[in-house]
């Protein structure tokens, strides 16, 4: 959620930090804050709102230092004000933490500091940490460590009181040349420079900056200078971390040519599957060098679950009509934040799937840490890489969809319904379950999509008028059937989240079992209806809202009499085999719902209350 960033070196320290704030700004946008060390204290700056009004607030007011630490907040505990912007400080101002997660027993972490005599002057849960810091400081400069291991050592203990999720990032007049980092649920990255160093929530802070990247553990801690890294556990033995190369490619994010990062995402489309696809498919069979080794536990399995959160659930649900249908195995699709609340049934014949676009989901991570325990065999689908899912799994397929900032996720929804069929694709050619003829048929019409998505960006204008013509309605419902129905509540998520207009998704049968009483002139529906199995059935649910007087924009890969009888407004994609078809089905929905938030005056890569990256429950 919450973007954390710091930099220690010879350099001024404050330009830095900001344009890591910056790259990192879809993590959170209620507020932001910086702290730096000016040769004689730390002083610090923080603004309410977008990263740009602190930037206002720097030019008033010069921050320079050769270290510092820098946070965009999206608000967990307490209202979005300046006090509970991060940094947050000790009683006396000598101890700077920033923090992403939550501190589950702040409550009466807070009460008994109060009790010791510290004055708060935030309602964060975060602001705790700094002063249990300082109290656990003052007794340790008691004892016999060395001074090198004082506050360090106060680090250490004030840790082993917090229950909850956390990444820390510390600084102290008492230290002035470290930083010191560690985390337990919530992602950090430390970008290894040459007489410099880097910290980041993930390695977007230093693109650009560091060659390299080595990211954390949970319970690892970490003292960074310029010159070298530290890395131990809570347990103070020393770990040796691999550090990563860094590549350019994914680090670059630019809008180019494009007013938003959502249009330039959506546009990015034919790229993504591209990337998705490379190297990957063969004349009649799939090649995916992240799981192969575990070739002969893929025969053997007899269940899937695929979980997952928000668009990548949905994503899943589509997973589940491909896995039971091409390979015959019953397959489950769970919420991540409900999975590790009850006690699912899984076994050494499970195959657990996680998807998530950022590799970090607290609640995926969560869920894939109860399947490592029952034993299922688990696979990761993230686009980050080298993050905490992509580590912690057995096995995983990367998406490679570079960078995705917008907060409502376009292209990385794509990604993932690409993936999985390359999935089933390589499972079934195991199992036997597909003919290399049916295997070749569905490889030839994967490698179509890039060139079908081109001529359905070609009718963004068409798209943009409709859009316009239905921005003044206030509630929308997303029809589809079969494999549809997951793009119907993708749709409906995506004009949720960016217009803030009320959609809901259903599948289009269940529509005469409740939510017909709410059709009516001003209550438009956007009705999903290739030419499959399920068209004529789809149909028949349209002549039933157009009983009522409903508007109806239908998307559809064929155009006929029908079907353009029924349609107020219609759009036409091109044709594709049934379960890839909402890849294509998906898009022009994305661009509605653009045009629908960009119309209604939104900042639609940022809307409110949302961030990009969930690390907390």
């Amino acid at each position: 959620m919450c973007g954390i960033v710091g930099y220690i070196g010879k350099k001024n320290s404050t330009p830095f930090i900001i344009k890591g704030l910056k790259n990192l700004e879809y993590r959170g946008y209620d507020s932001a804050g910086i702290v730096v060390f000016n040769g004689k204290e730390y002083a610090h700056l923080k603004a309410t709102g977008k990263l740009e009004n602190l930037e206002k607030k720097l030019q008033n007011q010069k921050l320079e230092g050769y270290i510092g630490i820098g946070h965009t907040r999206w608000a967990t505990h307490g209202g979005v004000t300046e006090e509970n912007a991060h940094p947050h400080a000790d009683c006396k101002k000598q101890i700077w933490v920033v923090h992403n997660g939550i501190i589950e027993n702040y409550d009466s972490l807070r009460r008994k500091l109060q009790n010791l005599g510290h004055k708060f002057y935030s309602e964060t849960d975060t602001e705790v940490f700094s002063h249990l810091i300082e109290e656990y400081f003052k007794k340790m400069r008691l004892s016999r460590l060395r001074p090198e291991e004082i506050f360090e050592g106060a680090i250490l203990a004030a840790l082993k009181e917090v229950e909850g999720s956390y990444a820390f990032a510390i600084v102290s007049s008492f230290e002035p040349d470290k930083i010191f980092a560690t985390r337990k649920g919530s992602p950090l990255a430390i970008g290894i420079g040459h007489g410099e160093n880097y910290l980041g929530s993930d390695f977007m802070a230093f693109s650009g900056k560091a060659k390299k990247v080595a990211y954390l553990n949970d319970y690892d801690f970490a003292v960074i200078t310029k010159d070298k890294v530290r890395i131990k556990n809570l347990k103070n033995f020393k770990i040796k971390t691999k550090a990563l190369k860094i590549d350019l490619g994914l680090a670059k994010a630019s809008k180019g040519k494009f007013p938003n990062f959502m249009i330039k995402e959506i546009f990015e489309s034919p790229a993504v599957i591209q990337n998705a696809i490379l190297g990957r498919l063969k004349k009649d069979r799939v090649k995916l060098g992240g799981i192969e080794q575990y070739s002969e536990k893929f025969k053997e399995i007899n269940q899937i679950y695929i979980v997952a959160c928000g668009t990548s659930y949905y994503a899943g649900m589509l997973g589940k009509y491909i896995f039971e249908e091409k390979l015959r195995v019953p397959t489950f699709v769970e919420y991540a934040s409900e999975f590790r609340y009850r006690d699912p049934v899984l076994g050494k014949k499970t195959l657990a799937i996680f998807i998530s676009q950022s590799g970090e989901t607290a609640d995926t991570l969560a869920a894939l840490n109860l399947a490592k325990q029952k034993g299922a065999l688990t696979l990761g689908i993230v686009n980050a890489i080298g993050s905490t899912i992509a580590r912690e799994t057995d096995c995983g397929v990367y998406n490679y969809a570079g960078p995705e900032i917008a907060v409502a996720s376009t292209k990385a929804f794509i990604s993932q319904i690409t993936i999985l069929s390359l999935i089933m694709l390589f499972i079934g050619g195991l199992r036997g379950c597909l003919s290399k003829k049916e295997t070749a048929e569905i490889i030839k019409e994967i490698k179509k999509l890039p060139f079908s998505i081109k001529k359905i960006l070609k009718e963004e204008v068409n798209i943009k008028h409709i859009a316009q013509k239905y921005k003044k309605y206030k509630n929308f419902v997303y029809l589809g059937r079969k494999y549809n129905f997951a793009t119907a509540l993708e749709g409906a998520l995506k004009l949720k989240e960016i217009s803030y207009l009320h959609a809901e998704g259903y599948c289009a049968g269940e529509m005469k079992h409740g939510p017909i009483a709410l059709i009516e002139e001003n209550f438009p529906s956007i009705c999903i209806a290739p030419h499959d199995d399920v068209f004529e059935k789809v149909i028949s649910n349209i002549e039933e809202i157009k009983a009522r007087k409903g508007k109806v924009i239908i998307i559809t890969d064929q155009k006929s009499p029908r079907v353009e009888r029924l349609a107020d407004e219609l759009i036409v994609v091109p044709k594709t085999l049934g379960f890839l078809s909402p890849i294509l089905q998906v898009v022009p929905l994305q661009i509605f719902a653009y045009y629908i938030g960009v119309g209604l005056g939104y900042d639609v890569d940022k809307p409110r209350n949302l961030a990009k990256s969930v690390t907390v429950e």
